[in-house]
């Protein structure tokens, strides 16, 4: 039986062991990171949904879909993700909590409530993106992450999720926990939560939970194996590029 996994190359090394966590060596780079990867937290949220509305059904009339398991997965996930439950008992999406961890910090969110106001209002993502406060980097990412979304194909998407997002997540935020340490919990505390949370989430249950729905999906097609592993490794090199971008400008700082 052929043994068939997804084939990053050193895409996820590379990642994981980029300069930026390095460079995140003061609280006003800090601020200047979260003002670029707010960005990245909140098309998380859109990359979440466009799997599931391909695991399960988000449609009226309600119809079964064909994986329960995959169903109840990733539903369990969006639990999390969406309206995950707070110190204080409360609710809210990591997104908001994202956003509340900035406000909190003195990070400017204007761009970001500003393109959610917009699409709420019902303006295209395509024009709300074209903001100039929006950093260059950011829209580019976003850009690359909804090409993705937007290409249908389930295996693709989920796996981009699993590899780009769930699986790396992590390692990534671990070092950023590192930082932060050394501040102030009154400023950074809720920033701090979040980023444990994910961490707690995603490497004891959100990962291995994707990694066996990409399994199921690509089953023996090496032709789905390979289209998963190049929409991975897309992912990847597309945060690489986001990190690339933002360490120049937390250099100048």
């Amino acid at each position: 039986m052929t043994d068939y996994r997804i084939e990053l190359g050193d895409s996820r090394e590379r990642l994981v062991r980029h300069p930026i966590y390095k460079l995140v060596d003061s609280p006003q780079k800090m601020k200047a990171f979260m003002e670029a990867h707010i960005w990245a937290v909140w098309d998380f949220q859109s990359l979440l949904k466009a799997v599931q509305r391909h695991l399960s059904c988000v449609t009226v009339p309600w119809t079964p879909t064909s994986d329960p398991e995959a169903r109840r997965l990733i539903n369990e996930i969006v639990l999390d993700e969406e309206s995950d439950e707070l110190p204080n008992g409360s609710f809210a999406s990591h997104f908001e909590l994202y956003l509340r961890s900035m406000e909190v910090a003195g990070a400017d969110t204007g761009p970001m409530k500003k393109v959610i106001e917009q699409i709420q209002a019902g303006v295209k993502l395509s024009e709300a993106l074209l903001d100039p406060s929006i950093p260059t980097e950011s829209r580019e990412f976003v850009n690359r992450s909804f090409s993705i979304i937007n290409s249908g194909s389930s295996h693709r998407i989920v796996a981009a999720f699993t590899y780009g997002r769930e699986d790396v997540i992590p390692d990534m935020f671990r070092q950023v926990v590192v930082r932060l340490a050394e501040y102030s919990p009154e400023v950074w505390g809720q920033f701090r939560f979040y980023l444990e949370r994910h961490i707690e989430h995603d490497d004891e249950h959100h990962g291995p939970v994707c990694r066996r729905i990409v399994a199921t999906m690509c089953g023996s097609d090496p032709i789905k194996w390979a289209e998963a592993s190049e929409a991975a490794r897309l992912a990847l090199e597309a945060r690489i590029n986001l990190w690339d971008s933002v360490s120049v400008r937390l250099a100048a700082i």
